[in-house]
């Protein structure tokens, strides 16, 4: 009987290479200025290049994962990955532009992290597991403490050893993925959905339900990343702390309560509905948003702050679960589109956090008040899904 212990573990060390994808090189930022010149304007360019290469490969696993093979894509995922990690070290310093060394290694990594971001999912549902959202809510926090791991042993390395041996983590970082791809070569993966039945994207269009779930999924996109990515800022100018306080405060110990709220659900979901309990989940979040901009004591801001994490941790991947019972047909086509939907709305909640806070006169606590609106409309989502789902009962 194949082993499909083997599949996870592979699945879980795809997220931990995602989250130093994500999470590795926004460290460096401050060395990459001092140590090329590269200006600060340029190098907030390759936060935007990460996640634009993500939306492209998002749209490319829709079409093309299916012709290509999954063992296949995936094992790719994680040589992109290694690649473009190990190529941080020696790319830059080669190539006549130190910034268009970093940004071919970005694009590389994050190719390999579009990759993870689509395939992963569905390869864990497809496994002959009983329970099946936690499995996924559990598979999901490994993505937390990947962020949680990059942060605080790069800090540590740069303590012992100095910054400016920031090369070398950079090959450790990349053993991971090279290690993964054994792994994903020799373990057990089945087909989610029979070869020639799962549904086209034009199919999926056409679905109304569809539209639902992708609500969900932009919903939880930008209910996560648009505390996660202000949360160091937000820390900073509430309390007043030191950066290395703010992003331990901040970013860090949102990534360790989301990751325990992954956990929580991974262990208690067979006495916990996954569409109620999101519910509950999405009002905590939208209380937390308030909470974080219209409390009057720096401490309920920061808990605000910190509780979102614990909020939005069965968002993402409790809308993939509903989605795989709802349109089970959906096959690689769907587990794409949401990943799409996930990466827009990661990338349209910050954005509007920014542009209402400088609206505001740079004030960040209207722009996290704004940013309530998504948990908003993610309940309005959830309350149409299951009068849809109400219907059909009757």
């Amino acid at each position: 009987m194949p082993n499909y212990r083997r599949t996870l573990k592979a699945c879980y060390l795809g997220f931990i290479t995602q989250a130093i994808a994500a999470n590795f090189s926004p460290l460096l930022y401050l060395t990459f200025h001092t140590t090329y010149g590269i200006s600060l304007e340029r190098i907030a360019l390759i936060s935007t290049v990460f996640f634009f290469t993500q939306l492209l490969i998002d749209l490319f696993c829709a079409r093309f994962v299916d012709r290509l093979g999954y063992r296949n894509c995936v094992v790719a995922s994680e040589v992109f990955s290694a690649l473009g990690l190990a190529g941080l070290a020696i790319l830059p310093d080669l190539m006549p532009s130190p910034f268009t060394g970093i940004l071919v290694c970005v694009i590389v990594y994050a190719m390999g992290s579009g990759l993870i971001e689509v395939l992963v999912s569905p390869i864990v549902e497809a496994c002959p597991f009983e329970n099946k959202a936690g499995t996924m809510s559990l598979l999901h926090s490994f993505y937390c403490w990947g962020a949680v791991g990059t942060i605080l042993l790069s800090t540590l390395f740069f303590v012992l050893f100095g910054v400016e041996k920031w090369r070398i983590l950079a090959c450790l970082w990349a053993l991971i993925p090279l290690y993964n791809i054994f792994n994903f070569a020799t373990c057990p993966i089945e087909r989610l959905v029979e070869e020639g039945r799962s549904m086209s994207i034009g199919e999926l269009f056409r679905t109304p339900l569809f539209w639902i779930l992708a609500l969900l999924m932009v919903c939880s996109g930008a209910s996560e990343l648009s505390m996660a990515q202000w949360a160091s800022a937000f820390t900073e100018s509430a309390l007043g702390v030191s950066k290395t306080v703010g992003d331990l405060a901040g970013p860090c110990l949102f990534a360790v309560l989301m990751g325990i709220s992954r956990v929580f659900y991974g262990k208690k979901s067979e006495q916990l509905p996954m569409k109620p309990y999101m519910l509950l989940c999405g009002v905590l979040c939208a209380v937390c948003y308030a909470l974080a901009s219209l409390a009057a004591s720096p401490v309920l801001g920061l808990i605000g702050c910190a509780v979102t994490g614990i909020s939005v941790g069965v968002m993402w991947p409790g809308t993939i679960s509903i989605s795989s019972g709802a349109l089970p047909r959906g096959g690689t086509a769907l587990f794409a589109l949401l990943a799409l939907s996930g990466d827009l709305g990661g990338s349209l909640g910050p954005l509007l956090v920014g542009k209402v806070s400088a609206l505001m006169g740079d004030n960040l606590k209207t722009g996290i008040l704004a940013g309530g609106i998504f948990p908003l409309l993610l309940v309005l989502g959830l309350l149409l899904l299951m009068r849809e789902g109400r219907k059909e009962k009757a």
